[in-house]
């Protein structure tokens, strides 16, 4: 069952918000939205609605960081359920692709996150052993993932008492892809050892042990993989499930291969019919090449191309993604659905366009184009019944019965909105900096372009003033390095282009100026405008600067619906006598992870690194991946350095 753990109580709006929630879920609605403002408390009105509903549901988020961010929340919610994390296991992603006008043939280049791949997983797996699971993924969630149903007959279920002798555990393994070493256990590898048989299972950052005695599985501890066995400490479980070492399984590799090889055969002839003996040859090659690798390991690289065939599929059908893995009851939440919807639409047209391109010139076999996202059709059809979250719904959702959640538990208004002549702009916005800083406070300023950015971080610091700027050539942790010194007033003023992507929570903030408001696009819309007066919406002292010399008709919208929510909320606070107060926010950092190492003798490096290895599994379980990645550069920085004083002695 589904319990939640919070001290806080439904306040505001929120309890009246999931009682619509609840009642249109069980009315069998299949779309609804939630309209809550920044800073309302939507993830605790969806945590009551899950509580209250006891149904699987699927979190799907705009991208990974606010995903993760998410994700904690639900695990604070929820301690003792299944709350996973569904992102693309990919750090770094090249696309294979073909440009056919300069005959560019691009590889596929990808840097596969061993920790990201391990939390899918852990969560295919327990979406296919129990119903009290939560999982918050990524748009990533409606690729491709192979069938459910050859997943679930491949986990394999060992419990203490069953019998079970040493030869049929090793066969399950090697035929759920696991290797066999005699070495170092890594992920996806069992090593064995007489009558004992240890698995580092691919679902799990733990290693079984599992002890044999006359053809029955007699103990099951369940390790540290740093710390190894420990008595008294290690604790013994009854059961364990040990998940396939990739998705993308054929029960019937004949069959499948079989189909390649038809399939092959015809499009050879097609090539050679059009007298295009090169596009023949290439693809004969590639695919005999991947044919034989599937052959001998029962895998290739760029296999998932081969998807239609692995899981019998006829062409054009739908693939089976993450969706599907869930029972037919689940709940769908899109989260900020006016940016995540529109990405969800956008993936299926631009991985068709690449696939043809590869297709046409000899790259990939046809039915690599049923390699594919999901349709939005297709998308929708598998989600139930959906709840779209977001403080400005586009005209999609807002086409759903719309359930409201105005009012915030802290009493906080919505900032006021100012509007001021572009004429001048940068020396107003100058002395109104100066009125903020002198209260401790911190300031946005959100410019047209990236070197507008640059300049006028440039023209502040000559000021005096203590200034960063952020755009996209900015990496992501420098990012949030930037963001943590604005927190703690290392740095006053943060300049960008686009500072509604970051998923800002920032209460230290109290003034956000939009340069140059009246010049109508993406960032000047509506939408987006509402989004930026969002920002300043956790101080009391909160105030948004619009520099406008034309009143567009955005401006006018999101002023009128700014001024609507304020209203709302002043007459709930004066009712209830409430008084507005400033968020307060722990400030945390990830910058001591990258103090120099301090360890001179060489015989401690052992020691840390076992110790930077618990820090970083603590850092990948909390989803903090930078600290993470952080960690595992050090680690390796430190076998090499062990390494090379063992060569060294050796010579």
């Amino acid at each position: 069952m589904f319990k939640l753990n919070s001290n806080f109580k439904p306040a505001g709006d929120q309890q009246k918000a999931v009682e619509e929630i609840v009642s249109g879920i069980n009315e069998g609605l299949s779309k609804q939205t939630l309209l809550g403002v920044t800073g309302s408390g939507k993830t605790f009105t969806v945590a009551k609605a899950i509580e209250e509903l006891q149904r699987p549901m699927l979190v799907i988020s705009h991208n990974k960081t606010l995903a993760a961010q998410l994700c904690n929340e639900f695990r604070h919610f929820f301690p003792e359920n299944s709350v996973h994390y569904f992102v693309s296991y990919y750090d770094y992603y090249q696309p294979e692709a073909y440009i056919s006008t300069t005959d560019t043939y691009i590889r596929k280049e990808a840097l596969i996150n061993e920790e990201i791949d391990r939390l899918r997983h852990e969560a295919t797996t327990s979406l296919l052993t129990r119903r009290d699971v939560i999982v918050v993924a990524s748009v990533s969630c409606i690729y491709d993932l192979g069938l459910p149903q050859v997943y679930r007959e491949s986990i394999l279920k060992l419990q203490k008492g069953e019998k079970k002798d040493r030869k049929e555990i090793i066969s399950s393994l090697v035929e759920m892809q696991l290797s066999r070493t005699s070495s170092e256990l890594s992920r996806g590898k069992f090593r064995v050892r007489g009558d004992i048989i240890e698995i580092a299972p691919a679902n799990r950052d733990v290693v079984y042990e599992m002890q044999l005695s006359n053809g029955y599985i007699e103990r099951i501890f369940e390790l540290d993989p740093v710390e190894g066995f420990v008595p008294e400490k290690t604790p013994e479980v009854d059961t364990v499930f040990i998940s396939p070492v990739r998705h993308f399984i054929s029960r019937d590799n004949k069959e499948a291969l079989r189909l390649i090889e038809e399939e092959l055969k015809e499009r050879i002839e097609y090539f050679e019919k059009r007298s295009m003996p090169l596009e023949a040859e290439r693809i004969e090659k590639i695919t005999r090449n991947d044919l034989a690798m599937i052959r001998e390991m029962g895998y290739c690289h760029g296999i998932e191309n081969y998807s239609r065939h692995l899981s019998g599929r006829s062409e054009g059908d739908p693939p089976s993604s993450l969706l599907d893995y869930f029972p037919s009851d689940f709940v769908v939440v899109i989260d900020e659905s006016h940016i995540t919807l529109p990405q969800i639409g956008a993936m299926h047209a631009g991985n068709k366009s690449r696939k043809n391109s590869l297709i046409e010139n000899g790259f990939r076999l046809p039915s690599a184009m049923d390699n594919r996202p999901l349709t939005f059709k297709e998308f929708e059809e598998r989600c139930y019944q959906t709840i779209y979250l977001s403080a400005t719904p586009g005209e999609y959702e807002k086409k759903e019965r719309l359930v409201e959640q105005i009012i915030r538990p802290t009493g906080l208004v919505d900032p006021k909105v100012t509007l001021s002549p572009c004429r001048g702009q940068i020396n107003d916005l100058l002395s109104r900096i100066d009125e903020r800083t002198e209260k401790g406070h911190r300031v946005l300023v959100t410019t047209l372009t990236k070197k507008m950015a640059e300049d006028l971080c440039e023209y502040l610091k000559e000021r005096k003033v203590k200034v960063s700027y952020i755009h996209s050539d900015v990496k992501s942790l420098e990012r949030i390095k930037i963001l943590t010194r604005l927190r703690r007033g290392e740095v006053e003023v943060v300049v960008g282009v686009n500072l509604l992507r970051e998923g800002l929570d920032l209460p230290e903030v109290s003034l956000v100026a939009v340069l140059d408001a009246d010049k109508e696009g993406f960032l000047r819309n509506e939408t987006s405008l509402i989004q930026t007066i969002g920002r300043a919406a956790r101080n009391t002292e909160g105030e948004v600067i619009l520099y406008a010399d034309n009143i567009t008709s955005s401006i006018k919208k999101a002023v009128k619906e700014t001024e609507r929510r304020r209203k709302i909320q002043m007459e709930h606070n004066r009712k209830h006598g409430i008084t507005p107060r400033t968020i307060k926010k722990e400030i945390t950092d990830i910058a001591p992870a990258e103090e120099t190492l301090e360890i001179e003798p060489i015989e401690d490096k052992k020691e840390a690194i076992k110790e930077k290895e618990k820090e970083m599994r603590a850092a990948a379980e909390n989803l903090n991946f930078e600290l993470a990645a952080i960690l595992r550069d050090q680690i390796k920085s430190l076998k090499d350095e062990k390494d090379s004083s063992k060569r060294s002695k050796a010579t």
